[in-house]
Parts: C-alpha cells; sequence; structure tokens
C-alpha cells in the first residue's frame, strides 16, 4: 500500500511535468516534481498504552496543536517508586521523510530499551519533510528538547531527573 500526499505545486511545476519523479528512494518514498510525496510501505502506528511485555507505560503528548508537534513518553515499570529515573530524548529516523514516534518500528524498539535500560523516554515525533522542509524538524526537536527539561508533564516532574538527559536516535 502507499500513502501520498500532496503539497501545494507552483504553477511551473504544474506546466513542466508535475508527475515526473524527481527523486525516489525504492520500496520507500518516491518525490514527484509537483511536490507530491507518495511514501511506500509505511508500518502501522501503533496505540500507546502498555505494553504486557516489558511492563513499560507509554502515553502521547501534543507539545503544538498549530504545528502538530507531539511526543510520546514512556514509563518503565518502577521498581522504586520514589527514585527518579534518568530521561532519554528520542529522535525517530527516516530521513526526515519517514516513520514516526508513534510507528511500530520505534514504538516496538523503544519499549525494551526503557526498561532495560531503567529511563523515561521521550519520544519526538518531528514534522516529516517534503511537506515541511528542513529545518522545520529541527525546530521541532529543539522546541521538544526545551519542554522536556521545562518538566511541564506529570510523568517528568514525578519520575524524570532532567539533570540525567541524554539524547539518542538514529
Amino acid at each position: 500500500t502507499s500513502f501520498a500526499t500532496k503539497v501545494t505545486p507552483s504553477t511551473t511545476a504544474m506546466e513542466s511535468g508535475a508527475d515526473e519523479v524527481a527523486f525516489e528512494s525504492p520500496a520507500h518514498f518516491r518525490i514527484y516534481k509537483s511536490g507530491r510525496i507518495e511514501r511506500l510501505n509505511r508500518p502501522p502506528v501503533l496505540p500507546a498504552g502498555l505494553d504486557e511485555a516489558t511492563g513499560v507505560t507509554s502515553k502521547d503528548v501534543v507539545l503544538d496543536a498549530g504545528t502538530g508537534l507531539s511526543v510520546r513518553i514512556y514509563l518503565p515499570k518502577l521498581q522504586e517508586p520514589s527514585k527518579k529515573l534518568p530521561v532519554l530524548v528520542y529522535f525517530h529516523g527516516g530521513a526526515f521523510l519517514l516513520e514516526s514516534a508513534g510507528s511500530a518500528t520505534y514504538h516496538t524498539y523503544v519499549n525494551p530499551l526503557a526498561a532495560a535500560a531503567g529511563v523515561l523516554v521521550v519520544s519526538v515525533d518531528y514534522r516529516l519533510a517534503p511537506e515541511h522542509p528542513v529545518p522545520a524538524a529541527y525546530e521541532d526537536s529543539w522546541a521538544a528538547l526545551q519542554w522536556v527539561t521545562s518538566a511541564q508533564d506529570e510523568w517528568i516532574v514525578e519520575h524524570g531527573d532532567t539533570a540525567r538527559l541524554f539524547l539518542a536516535g538514529d
């Protein structure tokens, strides 16, 4: 199954073969001269909640409804509820074009990571290109990092130690 997203093309792009492929990564995506992107073989987005296999609970938090910036927070099963956990801010891969914090690829990776490392993970769901060209993903990632350090979420306040903050991703 493929998914296509339309980016508003310029008149010039429409006149000069808008349906021509400008760039392609086989089995991943096609970008057309019109600006339309076709994302191929998209993994499903999994819901946040309790992962029975790891004991990790996750939830989605919208940081900016205007831009759509959100994060998925993963809280491992607490061995000592009063002990604060290091915080790991995770940036999913996909070359700024593919995937999301909730995609099966990353959700199934971050759950066992949070459990094994004993960290509270904040996975950033930044805006994707080409609909939102670079530097949008960087701006979203920076905004999410600032949000984490401001400790506005109850899980971060109660269980996270932002003095022990780590960054990871692929």
